[in-house]
């Protein structure tokens, strides 16, 4: 029997405003999920919940086996940096580095090492050890997506991965993350505004009207 490695069940949460209520995800190893809606709609609150950043209003997250919010919040801490991989629109590097140091890091703390076959198919391999102020902000975008990858995580939350890239390199980058899901078992939960990175997905959802509803065919960005 498989087991979900994403399960949550009634979830809810508001601001000034509702944002959605009694929301139901489950995620299976090797699957992609994306998730669309206006600005506004909730789409990166969801995903702070689900990844164990912001406590729901009302629910249960269940996450590689863990009760999220059952943990206090040392525990999630600890859980989120050792177990998940989160990809954001800024990258979050240290500036005075190279994107090699920025990579490094990141492996040195979870105990792995960078993977050359990584940064060829990011196709940063030629800039890795530019000075990151040098580098475009899709360099930067790809520099940050290795670094994420390198922990090796199991899970992986990315929100709006590509909203700096190209087309083509959104492209690249989201094959490069449903190769790595798929290679491992593991699971992708992305936000985003780009169709195109959407339909890239196993399962496609909009959120609005506070709810989840299944993505049109051939939605717009």
């Amino acid at each position: 029997m498989t087991y979900p490695l994403l399960e949550a069940k009634h979830l809810s949460h508001a601001f000034d405003y509702p944002l959605y209520h009694d929301v139901h995800l489950t995620l299976l190893p090797g699957e992609t999920m994306a998730i669309q809606g206006r600005s506004g709609s909730g789409k990166s609150t969801l995903l702070h919940t689900l990844s164990g950043f912001l406590p729901p209003m009302g629910g249960t997250v269940n996450l590689l086996g863990k009760d999220l919010y059952r943990l206090n919040e040392k525990e999630r801490d600890t859980f989120r940096r050792q177990e998940l991989g989160i990809v954001f629109q800024a990258h979050y590097l240290f500036k005075g580095m190279t994107g090699r140091q920025n990579i490094e890091a990141a492996a040195l703390l979870a105990g792995t090492r960078i993977d050359p076959a990584l940064l060829e198919a990011l196709e940063i391999d030629t800039v890795i050890d530019q000075k990151v102020g040098e580098l475009s902000g899709g360099q930067q975008q790809r520099i940050s997506v290795a670094r994420v990858l390198s922990k090796q995580p199991r899970f992986i939350f990315a929100d709006e991965p590509t909203g700096n890239l190209d087309k083509e390199t959104a492209r690249l980058v989201m094959e490069v993350l449903t190769n790595y899901i798929r290679e491992r078992d593991g699971a992708l939960f992305v936000v985003t505004h780009d169709a195109m990175i959407a339909r890239q997905c196993d399962t496609c959802y909009r959120l609005s009207d506070q709810a989840l509803r299944s993505c049109p065919a051939e939605q717009e960005s």
